[in-house]
């Protein structure tokens, strides 16, 4: 049978970090929830359905087919792209997921089993995010089965919260454990040694502390952490990243080639990103390619202890959390001092400034709190200042990278417009 990931309307709710990957490429745990799909149904090739302005860059990340219905010649198990796949999963498609059968949770298809001709029918539909009438349609061919139980995700917050536990099993599920990289003799580890894990040509230097008491630390590949670091459990970091005399709590889970100082809690950084200096960032998800300027903070807890709101869809929703941090897409730039109030997101390829009260849209040159109008950044600017980061990372911008730059500028102009961004040069 075919895995095929796909994603409905609610990707919306993702923004803005589902602006430049597809929902199921973000990351919870260990794993973006492609790799979790991908490790649980492992005897399946696996074919992909995203937004089309996305698919010469997804192209490029992956090797199995996007957006190429004509690719389907078996049954094909359909797998919602915010669904966090475990093994519960895996034994309902395998009990009661027969052929034609829809599982759906909250009127959103989660699973479903489809025989290669209804999956060829409706493959169009699939290259775009499945809309309720889209759902309508799969509905009426297929028989359907209700639950309650499947952890689909619906706001990005949602990642945040899941992610403690999932490092816990995927570092339970992985069994891998002790120190195959360098730990010096005078890092301090509290708790069960098994609970940490430091890969090949890791390197942690002496004077760190490991606290492995409430959850497994997991340091990926050439990862090096440096003295006077202290990093709490459950903690996933990935490969090729530094952490610099950091102070890394619970819960969070750092990319690949990622730079991290000063304060992390709750965290989900997806890669490619400086956090260098001091600063505390806690309860949030920080996209790719972000730098975060000296002693940029978010608040994660109102004064009042309530319930923290999040604009979504243009209206405030109430996410019935007491701690929400921020929301940060790919490529943004925040300045020296910067503070990002509870729950606020920051879009695509912005550089902000000062204090950040409100949401930020995407490609703007945001300084309100010094009196500056919003200015929209030059798109040029995006591309230059884009190409200058991949540089210093060693890696090469492409067509593909300019052109979704180019394609998210266009569509992002209205939210820029609603915003009050003006087309004029940016002076403080």
């Amino acid at each position: 049978m075919i895995g095929a990931m796909f994603e409905d309307e609610v990707y919306i709710n993702f923004l803005p970090l589902t602006y430049t990957r597809p929902v199921f490429e973000c990351r919870s745990g260990m794993f973006s929830l492609l790799e979790r799909a991908q490790k649980i149904f492992s005897e399946s090739r696996f074919l992909l359905f995203t937004r089309d302005y996305l698919v010469p860059t997804l192209r490029k990340r992956v090797s199995c087919p996007v957006n190429e219905p004509n690719s389907i010649d078996d049954d094909v198990l359909l797998i919602n792209g915010t669904l966090i796949v475990n093994e519960e999963a895996k034994r309902l498609v395998k009990k009661k997921l027969g052929r034609n059968v829809l599982i759906m949770q909250q009127g959103r298809i989660a699973l479903a089993h489809l025989s290669a001709s209804v999956a060829k029918k409706h493959g169009e539909a699939l290259c775009k995010p499945i809309t309720r009438r889209a759902s309508e349609k799969l509905i009426n061919e297929c028989k359907i089965l209700e639950v309650s139980n499947l952890h689909l995700l619906t706001y990005p917050w949602d990642f945040v919260d899941s992610n403690a536990e999932l490092i816990k099993k995927d570092y339970a599920d992985l069994g891998k454990k002790g120190c195959e990289g360098k730990m010096e003799d005078r890092v301090r580890v509290y708790g069960d040694e098994e609970n940490v894990y430091v890969d090949k040509g890791a390197f942690v230097e002496a004077f760190v502390t490991l606290d492995a008491r409430e959850g497994p630390i997991y340091l990926g590949n050439e990862t090096v952490v440096h003295s006077g670091s202290r990093i709490s459990g459950p903690t996933y970091i990935g490969n090729k990243s530094i952490i610099a005399s950091a102070l890394i709590r619970e819960g969070c889970s750092i990319g690949h080639i990622c730079r991290v100082g000063g304060e992390l809690e709750e965290t989900i950084v997806q890669g490619y990103t400086n956090k260098y200096h001091t600063g505390f960032i806690g309860h949030a998800y920080i996209g790719e390619w972000v730098n975060l300027g000296a002693a940029t903070t978010n608040s994660d807890l109102k004064n009042t202890y309530g319930t923290v709101q999040v604009t979504t869809r243009g209206k405030k929703l109430d996410t019935g959390q007491i701690k929400v941090g921020c929301f940060i897409g790919d490529h943004v730039k925040t300045s020296i001092g910067t503070q990002i109030y509870t729950g606020k997101k920051i879009s695509v390829a912005s550089h902000v400034h000062g204090f950040i009260a409100e949401d930020v849209p995407p490609f703007t040159i945001w300084a309100k709190s010094f009196g500056a109008k919003p200015v929209e950044l030059e798109l040029e600017s995006a591309i230059k200042t884009q190409e200058r980061a991949f540089s210093r990372r060693g890696v090469e911008q492409t067509k593909e990278d300019v052109e979704l730059l180019k394609k998210l500028f266009q569509i992002t102009a209205r939210e820029r417009e609603e915003a009050g961004v003006i087309k004029e040069k940016f002076v403080l």
